[in-house]
């Protein structure tokens, strides 16, 4: 690393668990981010801040006014133009070392597979069932791990699909799709702000630690936090063995 990686990556090379061959590690990592809105931005910032080599970004979307609440990445002179050529220009101002692909498109059962095969690591912070099932079934396929977080309101959920270390895949905790209006969207039931936050920083958390083998990361336990009241709750997941996407029945 050049003296001024080494100056800006300070804080995390002093860290035992991480140090010098960690960052490294999170140096020639290649890590794809479905999303850059609400999860995605604060999942972009510190990943680009820590130091990932590679991040690809998937988005077909543009900023809008209303996204500026939570969606940290982008600000107002950014309104109409995409996310992800805003994304491009926010994290280049976070650090100039990373290299940044921006995929300005709908992830689809077409592109997914060619898209995620270039990438170590993927985190799914999109906003509907269609592409985190989707997004499942490619890394199960692809043999990739898959960080996935959700919100709505005031709670968050999170956890670590990775079907290559016999964990459970998103399809085992939720075989089916929630009934129509069980699992309303943001824009339909809301969102507080900052819980974007905190649940985007928890996924680059724990991309940070799988990246550099750091602690105990989240595979096959699910992390709930509730911002109204405070709480945070932790219970174990199990792999279904006829599951329709990693087990017999695939």
């Amino acid at each position: 690393m050049e003296p001024e990686e080494l100056e800006r990556y300070a804080r995390h090379i002093v860290l035992r668990e991480i140090g010098g061959t960690g960052q490294q590690k999170l140096r020639k990592a290649r890590v794809l981010v479905v999303g850059a809105g609400g999860l995605g931005s604060p999942v972009l910032m510190y990943l680009a801040a820590a130091g990932v080599g590679t991040l690809g970004i998937v988005d077909d979307d543009i900023v809008s006014l209303s996204n500026l609440q939570r969606q940290v990445l982008h600000s107002t002179q950014n309104v109409n133009m995409p996310k992800v050529v805003s994304a491009v220009e926010a994290i280049s101002r976070i650090n100039p070392h990373v290299m940044v692909t921006p995929h300005q498109t709908r992830i689809t059962r077409d592109n997914a597979a060619g898209i995620v095969t270039e990438y170590d690591l993927v985190l799914d912070g999109s906003d509907n069932f269609d592409t985190r099932y989707l997004m499942n079934e490619i890394c199960v396929s692809l043999g990739k791990p898959l960080i996935s977080a959700a919100m709505s309101q005031w709670e968050g959920q999170i956890s670590i699909y990775d079907s290559t270390e016999n964990g459970p895949c998103y399809a085992c905790v939720f075989p089916e799709r929630p009934a129509d209006g069980l699992a309303p969207s943001c824009s339909e039931a809301g969102v507080m702000g900052a819980l974007a936050g905190v649940m985007g920083s928890m996924m680059a958390g724990e991309a940070i630690k799988y990246i550099t083998g750091a602690g105990e990361n989240l595979r096959g336990e699910m992390l709930i936090f509730d911002a109204l009241y405070g709480e945070t709750r932790k219970f174990k997941l199990a792999k279904n063995p006829d599951c329709a996407v990693c087990g017999s029945n695939a």
